[in-house]
């Protein structure tokens, strides 16, 4: 019988940082719940590509926005702007940054298990 449990964001299972940005992930119930914070100047093209070693972003994003705002540029050319209070679901295939000077926190629920961990290449 599964039990109730809980955990703080505080206290994350894992701390993962990289240029500009840290992401505190928390596994519950099977899901991987992702806090990242992307500080003024953070874009994925420049803080995480090289890491990643992707054309683009391709992790998928279930986000809640918590603070500060972040664009979107998808491979397709579409593009969008998420602030706080907002849910975003962002495909695979985006380019992203961090909108002013304001960090950016967004809790996502999709695609940070494999975010900010290096492609076995």
């Amino acid at each position: 019988m599964v039990k109730m449990q809980s955990k703080k964001l505080s206290q994350p299972d894992e701390l993962r940082t990289f240029d500009k940005g840290k992401l505190e992930l928390i596994t519950l119930g099977g899901v991987v719940f992702g806090c990242a914070t992307l500080q003024p100047g953070w874009k994925w093209s420049t803080s995480l590509k090289p890491l990643m070693k992707t054309k683009s972003c391709e992790a998928p994003h279930l986000q809640y926005h918590v603070s500060g705002r972040i664009a979107v540029l998808m491979d397709d050319g579409s593009q969008a702007e998420f602030g706080p209070g907002k849910i975003s679901l962002v495909p695979p295939g985006h380019d992203a940054w961090v909108v002013g000077n304001e960090p950016v926190v967004v809790i996502d629920i999709t695609g940070m298990a494999g975010y900010a961990k290096p492609h076995p290449h």
